[in-house]
């Protein structure tokens, strides 16, 4: 026991050291609301409903033409979608707030209150409209059959029959390609991997919604549209049944941009506009203005071949990523913390509590363990709202990933306890102190000293599970990357760029855990450091 009372100075010191390191924290957790479209979207979480704000749920991953980051001006939305909203929300009187989450949850959103309404090309279909309510439409468009320049065998999308086919999930192209009895659809969370599987010779076509095909697979020569469009989909805005009356006032606020035409100018801006959605307007006057938009964007995307260009676009990434990987870092250290005290709590328990407390340790630990973490994600901040209980998306990461790994946690501190001989207990209580004292004093200390290498490792993992938490609109380090990757085409250069960011997050962290082994290790043999 001595060499373990020695040591414990440096035990609590490097416990002051990581809880130092969540300081900055609260502070900033306060404040987490959405940002406005014009301001830091890696920040985008939910903001509580205020007068004043038109909140709206988008997926920036993926989210051309509809919004996504100004390249000009980093931090900054743009899209048609995005103009169409400052429209509707300067003539109501309220201040746009963009509100990140995957695009197959936007509709699913609005009951959790989320945001006012859902965005980025919701489909106006009698299954959607038992749901939720429909805005006027602002755009209707029709589905693109996409295939490789030297592909000729597929002309309609019946020869799509016995193809793979790639299409979004939740879409209506992907219920048309089962309709016509498409056996292998292959189906994505963003159009540009459809893509890209396409080129790579994965997919043998694809199929989207015409205005994403325009803006992904337009610019690429090694993708061939086969014409005409099929099918005819009108864009909405999504509100849940409680919204009625914001409904009204954004459907009288399209109206009026549908006859004045500023809605048809903004299209036409972005290379939208078409006869579809001519059609539906009553708009038949010959187009006044030109595509600005669309040819900015390809001439922005065109390859990047020298590596002066392509430094220069990573720098410019380095803002965004650096947002993502403070809020990666905030939710895993504090969602360690809670695990590392729940842990310890559950640990004891099941060794050294009464028999039902230690029942119900193990109950809970096979339970957490046993079942996907995200699963888990999802129940806490989709599920709890049924019985009243909600948490900010933030916190339903650090509670989620904190009890998760809380339980992985207890099997470390467990196998610890079990370490240190039963004679340390026995002396504890022959110097009389109680059974409580003698665990804190004496045998949590030996065991911290066994535990510490592989709750070091939990912590490398739980900072790389942390990704899950963009299932919950948040944007951390990896939906970061995704955004990007799949904005620029550009999954490698990237890729390096994230990875290299995790390594140095976690390397610190390493360090510390192993001057802090050092430090306790009762021996000290010669090894490499």
């Amino acid at each position: 026991m001595t060499n373990t009372f020695a040591h414990r100075p440096a035990m609590l010191v490097s416990l002051l050291v990581l809880a130092c390191c969540a300081g900055p924290v609260p502070a900033r957790a306060q404040g987490r609301d959405a940002q406005r479209h014009n301001e830091e979207p890696t920040k985008a979480n939910p903001a509580p409903a205020e007068a004043g704000t038109l909140r709206y749920g988008t997926d920036l991953e993926g989210g051309l033409p509809y919004m996504f980051e100004d390249w000009r001006s980093p931090g900054r939305l743009i899209g048609f979608e995005v103009e169409v909203i400052e429209a509707i929300a300067q003539e109501i009187g309220r201040k746009p707030v963009m509100v990140q989450n995957d695009w197959d949850k936007l509709i699913p959103g609005l009951s959790r209150d989320l945001y006012d309404m859902a965005t980025e090309g919701q489909e106006i279909t009698p299954e959607h409209e038992e749901a939720v309510l429909f805005s006027v439409p602002y755009c209707v468009t029709g589905l693109q059959l996409c295939v490789r320049k030297n592909e000729f065998l597929i002309n309609t999308v019946a020869d799509c029959r016995g193809k793979v086919v790639g299409t979004l999930k939740e879409s209506s192209a992907f219920h048309l390609l089962n309709l016509l009895g498409v056996a292998d659809i292959r189906a994505y969370p963003t159009e540009v991997n459809g893509f890209d599987d396409l080129i790579n010779g994965r997919l043998d076509a694809v199929l989207f919604d015409a205005p994403v095909a325009l803006y992904y697979g337009g610019p690429r020569p090694e993708v061939k549209f086969i014409k005409p469009e099929i099918s005819r989909i009108a864009y909405g805005f999504a509100f849940s049944k409680e919204k009625k009356e914001l409904l009204d006032q954004v459907n009288a606020v399209l109206m009026k941009m549908r006859q004045n035409g500023e809605l048809r100018r903004i299209l036409e801006r972005w290379n939208l506009w078409n006869q579809a959605t001519a059609n539906e307007f009553q708009d038949f006057g010959a187009s006044a203005t030109e595509p600005v938009m669309y040819d900015e964007w390809v001439k922005h995307i065109q390859p990047k071949s020298g590596l002066e260009q392509r430094v220069k676009r990573y720098i410019g990434f380095l803002p965004l990523l650096g947002k993502g990987a403070l809020l990666t870092l905030e939710v895993s250290i504090l969602a360690m913390l809670l695990a590392v005290a729940l842990g310890f709590l559950l640990a004891t328990l099941r060794v050294y509590a009464p028999f039902p407390l230690g029942i119900l340790a193990t109950v809970y630990i096979e339970v957490v363990r046993g079942t996907p973490v995200l699963i888990q994600l999802f129940f806490i901040f989709y599920g709890l709202p049924a019985l009243g209980i909600r948490f900010s998306p933030f916190w339903a990461g650090v509670v989620g990933l904190g009890l998760n790994y809380a339980a992985y946690e207890a099997e470390n501190y467990r196998a610890g306890f079990l370490a240190v001989p039963h004679s340390q207990m026995e002396a504890a209580l022959g110097l009389a102190m109680t059974r409580g004292q003698a665990i804190r004093h004496v045998i949590a200390p030996q065991a911290f000293r066994v535990v510490l290498p592989p709750v070091t490792n939990d912590f490398i993992s739980l900072l790389k599970d942390s990704s899950l938490v963009s299932v919950i609109t948040m944007v951390e380090l990896t939906k970061t990357y995704s955004m990007l990757a799949t904005t620029y085409y550009d999954y490698f250069g990237t890729g390096i760029l994230v990875a290299a960011m995790y390594l140095l997050i976690g390397l610190p962290f390493v360090r510390l855990a192993r001057w802090t082994e050092r430090r306790l290790a009762i021996a000290q043999p010669q090894q490499r450091r």
